[in-house]
């Protein structure tokens, strides 16, 4: 997808006011205008250059000219297979593998998610950075969303805070639960030992994961899950604070036997589109390793 032009937005003032004001109402956050100002932006109002102090009259046509970003120096755009969902000027869905890194680590600094979407920027020339709304675990795999730009990202980010971005997860978990629909409401925090691992802790942020059973097998449970908040290892941990570890997830108690990979795979994600307004949702199946151990247990 070729993207040349720099990414600009056009809203009609419903009102007369200030136009800081206005650009306020329409999500454009303080740190968003301070990058248009000195990075090369512009703001236009019916055409002309204008500051965030002019004054606004009713039926205005205000164009925001956001500036292009480029890569930070240290991610490495890299070739190689790249699952995309959907992809337009503001928005890239893509499907990530498992035993894939979403960003580059100390461990495994090339092969990441974010390296061969840079490629994909650099290839096609889209003047952009990428602002990952939805990052996965390594090991997890599915949909994963990726802002284009600081604006879209800061949109993103107000509805996960709203709980409009909905994700929903399949999970293979050991052992069979007692309910077949319940909430897991527990906080979580970093334990005081590891600077990976999380746990269940009073002094913990508020995390809420929604559990439903979808079939039982031999040794462990099909369940589908909602996320109703979005903390580190969330859905890991709250499965094993109950009793029930993800199979594969030896960190926080699953066994590898079965599957080398913690069995987690976001399977949907919906949200309302930050340009258009309009509600869109996406689908993933599950990989192949995850449904070649439902057929060995049939």
């Amino acid at each position: 997808m070729k993207q040349l032009k720099p990414f600009q937005l056009t809203y009609v003032a419903k009102d007369s006011g200030l136009l800081r004001e206005a650009l306020h109402d329409w999500g454009i956050s303080k740190r968003t205008l301070a990058s248009v100002k000195y990075s090369g932006g512009q703001i236009l109002v019916n055409g002309n250059e204008v500051t965030v102090r002019h004054v606004l009259e009713k039926d205005d046509a205000v164009t925001v000219i956001f500036p292009n970003e480029e890569l930070g120096e240290g991610l490495i755009p890299e070739a190689g297979p790249l699952q995309i969902v959907y992809e337009d000027e503001a928005l890239l869905i893509v499907d990530k593998p498992p035993l894939q890194n979403t960003i580059p680590s100390r461990e495994h600094p090339a092969g990441s998610l974010a390296n061969i979407v840079a490629n994909h920027f650099e290839v096609n020339e889209i003047p952009a950075t990428l602002h990952i709304a939805t990052r996965l675990d390594r090991d997890t795999s599915g949909l994963v969303c990726i802002a284009k730009n600081r604006h879209i990202h800061h949109m993103l980010s107000m509805q996960q805070k709203g709980n409009m971005m909905k994700r929903r997860y399949d999970a293979f978990a050991h052992g069979k639960f007692a309910e077949q629909k319940f909430v897991i409401t527990e906080p979580i925090g970093r334990k005081d030992t590891s600077i990976i691992e999380r746990e269940v802790r009073q002094d913990g942020q508020f995390a809420e994961t929604e559990v439903e059973v979808l079939q039982e097998f031999d040794g462990f449970t099909h369940v589908e899950l909602g996320l109703n908040t979005g903390r580190t290892h969330q859905i890991r941990v709250h499965l094993s604070h109950i009793g029930h570890p993800l199979l594969g997830d030896d960190l926080y108690g699953g066994k590898r036997s079965e599957i080398s990979r913690q069995a987690l795979h976001c399977k949907s994600l919906e949200l309302v589109h930050p340009v258009s307004g309009e509600p869109i949702s996406f689908t993933s199946p599950l990989k192949e390793d995850m449904e070649q151990l439902i057929y060995a247990k049939r």
